[in-house]
């Protein structure tokens, strides 16, 4: 046996992620906000391409008929070069509907004729700024807060102290640090920081500064003028009313259940964090990517929004001019170029194609739910969509990422479709869903003198052809925030006496 290197050659099989590939499997993980971004990117960094500012109507897919897979080879060839989805033949369905009333929330409204796309007016005797742009811009908490100081502090030692108040607020609007240590740090007295303290507690919003959810509702209250001996024993004993102890509150606070009811329904109008939504901007408006409606014959129809489908050419012309360039490093550059310009529409098209394919498929096998609500909800997994639509299940989980279809019922996240299943009788399963939304009807529905409880619920669902344990009854009566059998037969019983007192 002989030691020593040697050369051998050896044949083996790996996947490789090309740049392309991972690009490909961004883009159909991606929201349409992160496409419009990226595409944003791609058109600085690309000469090659340009916006398609042509007007273009998207064509219509039904969703119990969707068109096969395109197949590898001419077909596939031939959707990459076609300026639109590829028709599916000569389906009935796939006509184009007369009209679309604005009926649903897939509906857009036109724009008027007297407006311009940026919302302000054509005409030049006016001001042509929209609406957004005369909003005045709202300060931070802490600007705002510390204007309040300068006006309300003409001394220079209290507004020092003040500004070390506002360095050392919370998000929420309370102050954890202990008066003693800001004392200690500042070479102050005490009584003096908490002095400062308590009156920065009547800024605008009510209720920052303060050390408990007590203090910062005695605060808003204070504000309110609303802050009687009643109220002040009730802020008292706020852990009953986390118990809904209703009956010992009455005690305490020497009140009926009217003025209870009351109370509560004012202290649940004060703000337990003023300083949490100050700074935080308003969501963005949900996009749909895919509009559904209902079809003439009875079927459903699903379109593509335009509106989040980014629309991009290559510009062959300019290609064509620059590859004739006699620098080698010029030429080079236009043909990485291209090629990458091309793979991007190539996989623009094919997300659009993937997603429509996805979106029609779920509204095929969710039809009961588009008809008659959520308590025909099918339990739906990945597995059932990919084997369908011939895609692996991460690719659908891709699809459905972000991504929000446009119903008769309102605008859903394609994920919401996606429900586990719950045995039931005769080998049925029942949509988790489904079945949450039975235990809240049932609950609503129950009667003063009889009150459901997990037991009873969970008999009345297995009769129904439900499968179900108690302790996940439990659960999801938790997560729906209805109180137990117990809390609820308690809160019928006060409701049904109102006439007692203390």
């Amino acid at each position: 046996m002989s030691l020593g290197p040697r050369l051998e050659f050896r044949q083996s099989q790996s996947l490789v992620m090309t740049p392309q590939l991972r690009q490909a499997i961004k883009l159909l993980q991606f929201s349409n906000l992160e496409v419009a971004a990226f595409i944003e990117e791609e058109l600085e960094r690309n000469p090659l391409l340009e916006r398609d500012e042509r007007p273009e109507t998207v064509g219509e897919r039904p969703a119990a008929d969707l068109p096969d897979r395109p197949a590898e080879g001419a077909d596939t060839v031939e959707f990459v070069a076609a300026a639109t989805m590829p028709d599916a033949g000569e389906s009935p369905l796939d006509h184009e509907a007369d009209g679309y009333e604005a009926l649903g929330p897939a509906d857009g409204l036109a724009m008027p004729a007297t407006l311009s796309s940026t919302g302000g007016s054509q005409s030049f005797e006016s001001d042509d700024r929209g609406l957004e742009d005369t909003l005045q811009t709202r300060p931070s908490l802490r600007d705002h807060l510390g204007e309040q100081l300068r006006l309300g502090f003409p001394d220079r030692a209290d507004r020092l102290i003040g500004a070390h108040l506002i360095a050392l607020l919370e998000p929420s609007g309370r102050l954890s640090a202990d008066t003693a240590d800001i004392a200690r740090v500042l070479g102050a007295d005490p009584d003096h920081v908490e002095a400062i303290r308590q009156r920065m507690m009547a800024f605008d919003p009510a209720g920052m500064f303060a050390r408990s959810l007590a203090e910062c509702l005695a605060a808003q209250l204070r504000e309110r003028n609303r802050l009687d001996p009643c109220m002040a024993a009730l802020l008292e004993h706020l852990e009953h009313l986390g118990r809904r102890d209703m009956r010992t509150l009455m005690e305490v606070c020497g009140v009926d259940w009217d003025d209870l009811q009351d109370m509560i329904a004012e202290i649940r109008g004060l703000e337990p964090k003023p300083g949490a939504n100050w700074d935080s901007t308003p969501l963005p408006a949900v996009i749909p990517d895919v509009l559904m409606r209902a079809a003439p014959g009875g079927d459903w129809l699903l379109e593509l929004n335009p509106d989040t489908m980014p629309r991009i050419l290559v510009n062959e012309a300019f290609y064509a001019r620059i590859s004739r360039d006699p620098a080698r490093d010029t030429r080079a550059f236009a043909s990485e170029r291209l090629a990458t310009a091309n793979w991007l529409v190539k996989s623009l098209q094919q997300r659009a194609q993937t997603i429509l394919k996805v979106a029609g498929e779920i509204v095929r096998r969710q039809d009961g739910f588009f008809r008659h609500g959520v308590s025909h909800l099918r339990p739906l997994i990945l597995r059932d969509i990919a084997e369908e639509v011939t895609l692996h299940e991460s690719t659908v989980s891709r699809v459905t990422a972000n991504k929000f279809i446009a119903t008769p019922r309102g605008i859903f996240e394609m994920k919401y479709f996606f429900t586990t299943a719950i045995a039931g009788a005769g080998g049925e399963s029942h949509s988790a869903e489904a079945v949450r939304h039975r235990i809240r009807a049932m609950v609503a529905a129950e009667a003063a003198a009889d009150i459901l409880s997990d037991d009873a619920i969970v008999a009345t669902l297995k009769r129904e052809g439900i499968d179900i344990a108690r302790r996940t009854v439990a659960k999801y009566r938790d997560a729906l925030r209805i109180p137990s059998s117990v809390q609820r037969k308690r809160d019928r019983a006060l409701q049904a006496a109102p006439a007692f007192t203390a």
